[in-house]
């Protein structure tokens, strides 16, 4: 693509490849066109801070494009867009804040700037941008954004976006970022011309062996949402939860060689999901 991705130009669905279920059938009726939305708004503008060719000051423009029209929603007016004709009516309907959306657009304009992370201090920071906002707007969504609930969620959603740079190492490498910690890959002997060869030797296993235990950690921190949560959502919650738990154990099962077999999910692990998902009530 050579054309500039413009503030509203890059709308897409919510298609994409998840690790988790997105407004799916699970859900009550009346949750999913509110996630929906909320997706839409998050993946088109990640779309922008991350697909095509364009230069970082231009994804920084139709980011500032997405962020004048939150603006206008804040003030009452209009929307012009369809995507956030959509997200005003969710926004006002279920009296959602504004600022989980600011967060996320600050993440997003991170990503053209800011390639590495010299600690996981700074890792989890961008997390807090990048990914709790979600949790938090589910929450709202819910009726059931409670303290403990928030902090439960800021686990969960931490804990996946973590997963999800471990998964895509080599393909964050392919956009000039990295998001492991510099200071632990020092530690371990890591070098970004490894990562670029996508070699395991070294000290590469014991190295993601301690990435991984650590996402897991965080992701059993926040597990008991999915019992906290009753009903469909509380059953689409532990579906979540167990996509990272899979996505973990096909990581540590590859010895963290994300070069070579990237994990996704397959039929069998969505099978294994529901049933255990179902079992966990």
């Amino acid at each position: 693509m050579t054309d500039a991705p413009t503030p509203l130009s890059t709308l897409v669905n919510v298609g994409h490849y998840e690790n988790f279920p997105v407004a799916s059938v699970f859900l009550p009726r009346r949750l999913r066109r509110p996630i929906q939305a909320i997706y839409r708004f998050a993946r088109a503008a990640d779309d922008i801070a991350d697909e095509g060719d364009a230069t970082p000051e231009l994804r920084l423009a139709g980011l500032e494009g997405f962020r004048a029209q939150l603006r206008a929603l804040e003030r009452g007016e209009a929307a012009t867009h369809p995507l956030f004709v959509e997200l005003g009516e969710v926004i006002r309907q279920h009296s959602l804040p504004f600022q989980p959306f600011h967060d996320l657009l600050d993440a997003f304009a991170q990503d053209c700037s800011k390639t590495r992370y010299a600690d996981f201090g700074e890792v989890m920071a961008y997390c807090r941008k990048s990914a709790n906002p979600i949790g938090r707007l589910l929450l709202k969504l819910y009726g059931a954004d409670t303290p403990r609930n928030q902090a439960y969620s800021d686990g969960i959603c931490a804990a996946l976006q973590i997963i999800n740079f471990l998964q895509d190492v080599a393909v964050d490498w392919r956009k000039n970022r990295v998001y492991l910690p510099q200071d632990e890959m020092a530690r371990y002997g890591i070098s970004e011309r490894q990562i670029a060869e996508g070699r395991t030797d070294g000290l590469w296993q014991v190295f993601m062996r301690a990435q991984i235990e650590r996402a897991r950690k965080l992701l059993a921190a926040g597990a008991p949402l999915g019992r906290e949560l009753k009903g469909r959502i509380g059953f689409e919650m532990r579906l979540i939860i167990l996509g990272g738990e899979r996505i973990l154990y096909q990581l540590h099962r590859s010895h963290g060689d994300v070069f070579r077999q990237r994990p996704t999910l397959g039929p069998f692990d969505w099978l294994y999901m529901l049933w255990r998902a179902l079992r966990k009530k």
